[in-house]
């Protein structure tokens, strides 16, 4: 198995580009999956520097509806009308007038992500965990299990806010794009879904002021549930970030990282 980050907030080197965002090409047994595509062209321009044929997808999937990681899909450039696998609330929430946008500094085009997808895509929707190749699951709606954690943006219950996770030979490995839901519900409700215990975390974690997220006792879970690798990038507040990696020991991937299972 293999990822690279199409897209994160800071580079791995200097051949790559970054912006506020996430986006993942995943490589599964023989199944290429393009999770999320982050704010502008900048997933397909590293897809290109790393010499990924995207027409290969042969599923997409959205973590959520947020345009950071669905406005990419205004830059697409597949000739061939790909499978879009999303949380039913998210076609609707990009048009609800009531929700406030993460980036309302910037033009979000909600409405235009929504006509996009509908007019180049084949929608799959799904709540329940579907399993979009053999041994890998979107998991959608991931239920709130954990007492430290809202779950929550802001005042956003953020329903369609999910992950991705893969059976391997060492145990699940998860794919996050934000985890508004929870890092750690979403981590529980993996190893459900996949009937595996957890080997690798990859992604956002959602960890961000000044949102005050429960940090000594997400640390503490994770030492509890004592998962081998570690990777939080994306949405995780550099403080935060610094005690990760003292606590966990690991080197933070970025924009470009080949991640290899």
């Amino acid at each position: 198995m293999k990822i690279r980050l199409l897209n994160e907030n800071l580079v791995s080197d200097l051949c790559w580009l970054a912006e506020w965002g996430f986006s993942a090409w995943i490589e599964y047994k023989g199944h290429n999956i393009l999770f999320d595509t982050g704010w502008s062209d900048v997933w397909c321009r590293n897809a290109a520097t790393a010499n990924i044929d995207l027409e290969t997808a042969d599923i997409i999937a959205l973590s959520h509806f947020h345009s950071d990681h669905s406005r990419g899909l205004l830059y697409h450039s597949f000739k061939t009308r790909k499978k879009i696998v999303l949380h039913p609330r998210v076609l609707t929430a990009f048009l609800d007038p009531f929700i406030e946008p993460p980036d309302r500094h910037l033009p979000h085009n909600y409405a235009d992500i929504e006509r996009k997808i509908r007019a180049d895509f084949q929608v799959v929707e799904a709540s329940e965990p579907l399993e979009i190749a053999p041994g890998a699951f979107f998991l959608g709606q991931i239920p709130r299990v954990v007492s430290f954690e809202r779950g929550y943006y802001f005042e956003d219950p953020m329903e369609d806010d999910t992950a991705l996770a893969f059976r391997t030979d060492k145990g699940a490995v998860v794919v996050t794009g934000c985890s508004h839901s929870g890092i750690c519900n979403i981590c529980t409700h993996a190893q459900k879904v996949t009937g595996q215990d957890l080997y690798a975390v990859i992604g956002g974690f959602h960890l961000v002021n000044p949102e005050k997220p429960a940090v000594d006792e997400t640390i503490d879970w994770f030492r509890a549930a004592n998962i081998p690798r570690l990777l939080p990038v994306h949405c995780v507040s550099f403080d935060i970030q610094a005690r990760l990696q003292t606590v966990f020991g690991y080197d933070r991937p970025g924009a470009g990282s080949l991640i290899e299972i």
